[in-house]
């Protein structure tokens, strides 16, 4: 095909519905991405927005997640049209995700009953502890039952009136189906799911309703209140007319695109990375950085560092999360862009980066030189809340290379504690996939992380597409199997998406990974600033 015969291809496809639409609220920014029959994008649009800390808790209010729909859609469609000169009015199927875990609980009207509680807030700690010592399995702070068990513990007057509970893709995706569903990996992150049945552990929430009982929620059962659990390629409804309204208002998109099951951000993450099978993992970096390595058999005991979730397909996923990721990376990179921008340079973000990045792999330029990117409080690190530091020893050497080469080092610090648990349990690792625009400047930080994990790390030609461009091709997996396509997830990634994908690895020497064993003591032991800097700076 010419140029122009491809532009026309994709003109028609778009104007056809031939394409799959993937929405994902991430942290810090809301994407929309339409993706065509081979699974490259035709179309973004994005919408940035930012949590509030509200009476002590983080949050969005639901009025920025209207808001932040209808834009990211609405640069979406602007995008398609100035590309190929076409405004979707359909689409083949459609698919959301958001950041997983937290607490949207609405009463029988669907009323919000409280402001929305994100997997940021770690004020669930007897909660949390209660119920895994009761479940016998790690529950974290910012699993949804853990949030639901604490509003009971401190007699919150809206328990009373709880209906349902669901995560924020549960709740974007009802309102855009009617249907009150949730993939079976975003439910994961609710509560433990039973591999042999796909759904909630029915044993375990018998155990759980239990302690909510007798913590004087007596009418609360989990199976009522808890979203129903379904599989990657399964019906999860289709776009209803209130649905199109909300994504786009000028009445432009209409009803009836089919939908896949609503995911979790760690779901599309494992599905943009292809790691979906044992012996794979991925890590996604982001506001919050996590590791997921898909299990071969399941872990010897529960470990307070390690949450057990699933693939969108229903398999046993060991997640390292840690609520720190590239945030406080990405401060510091606008702050060399501004002070470009001051000189008079048109240098773009990524330039920036880029050349920040340029002298980050030098070994041994950061020694004296610590950085810790907690903004939030972190529990692998035993830490209640946040204080970015940066310190350094009198006599270190402080120089650019340095300096990025410490705050990269303190995005993978935290995971690579976690991930001590995994090699402890004999978890075999054949590869972890990366993805993140943390990956985009080749080479540096997938180095440094291969160092943090003492494993190869391999980056594909889609590890800056995102969460978005996950969910649109779980989306696509929909459309597959609605048309007959017999496949699992996994085959059908590798022969449909990833059949040609261009993949680059890098290969941790013994040498790099005992410089970032010494690295990681002297981080360890640095943490004891960091905790002071919590009671004194306030």
């Amino acid at each position: 095909m010419t140029h122009a015969e491809t532009d026309t291809a994709i003109a028609d496809d778009i104007r056809a519905g031939r394409t799959a639409l993937g929405i994902e609220l991430g942290s810090t920014r809301i994407k929309a991405c339409l993706i065509a029959l081979d699974d490259t994008t035709v179309a973004a649009g994005s919408h940035a927005w930012e949590n509030e800390l509200v009476d002590g808790l983080w949050t969005y209010s639901l009025d920025a997640v209207h808001d932040g729909l209808r834009s990211a859609f609405a640069e979406l469609v602007s995008d398609a049209e100035e590309r190929h000169g076409v405004r979707p009015a359909t689409v083949g199927s459609i698919g959301v995700s958001a950041m997983m875990h937290g607490y949207l609980a609405f009463d029988d009207a669907g009323e919000l009953l409280v402001p929305f509680r994100t997997w940021r807030n770690v004020n669930t700690a007897r909660a949390a502890g209660e119920l895994s010592e009761a479940l016998g399995v790690n529950i974290p702070l910012r699993w949804s039952v853990a949030h639901l068990h604490q509003a009971v513990l401190d007699r919150e007057a809206h328990v009373a009136r709880i209906a349902h509970v669901t995560t924020l893709a549960g709740y974007v995706h009802e309102q855009l189906t009617g249907r009150r569903v949730l993939g079976v990996g975003d439910a994961s992150g609710m509560f433990p799911i039973d591999p042999a049945t796909g759904g909630y552990d029915e044993a375990l929430l018998r155990i759980a309703d239990e302690r909510i009982a007798a913590a004087g929620a007596e009418r609360i059962r989990l199976s009522d209140v808890l979203p129903a659990v379904l599989p990657a390629g399964a019906d999860a409804g289709r776009l209803t007319a209130a649905g199109a309204a909300l994504l786009d208002p000028t009445g432009t998109l209409q009803p009836g695109a089919e939908f896949c099951p609503p995911e979790g951000d760690a779901g599309t993450g494992m599905v943009a990375t292809n790691a979906v099978t044992p012996r794979t993992g991925n890590v996604s970096a982001g506001t919050s950085i996590f590791a997921m390595v898909v299990l071969e058999k399941a872990l010897s005991r529960a470990h307070a560092d390690i949450d057990i979730v699933t693939t969108p397909a229903g398999d046993p996923v060991a997640m390292v999360h840690c609520n720190n990721g590239a945030s406080e990376l990405g401060s510091w990179a606008d702050l060399f862009g501004e002070f470009a921008a001051a000189i008079g340079s048109s240098a773009s973000s990524d330039d920036v980066f880029a050349a920040l990045l340029a002298g980050a792999l030098e070994e041994g330029v950061d020694d004296g030189l610590l950085a810790y990117n907690h903004l939030s409080g972190e529990p692998i690190a035993e830490l209640p809340e946040g204080r970015p530091l940066f310190v350094r020893t009198p006599g270190s050497r402080l120089t650019l290379g340095g300096f990025m080469r410490a705050q990269l080092r303190a995005v993978f610090a935290t995971l690579a504690l976690g991930m001590r648990t995994l090699a402890e349990e004999d978890v075999a690792i054949d590869a972890m996939f990366a993805h993140g625009g943390l990956f985009r400047t080749a080479g540096v930080a997938q180095r440094l992380l291969a160092a943090a994990l003492g494993a190869p790390v391999v980056v594909g030609d889609t590890a800056g597409e995102g969460g978005a461009w996950g969910m649109a091709v779980l989306a696509a997996y929909r459309r597959a199997v609605a048309e007959g396509d017999e496949r699992d997830l996994a085959a059908w990634l590798d022969a449909e998406v990833f059949a040609g994908a261009e993949t680059t690895t890098a290969e941790p020497t013994p040498a790099e990974i005992a410089d970032h064993a010494r690295y990681l003591e002297r981080w360890s032991a640095g943490l004891a600033a960091e905790r002071a800097a919590i009671d004194a700076v306030r």
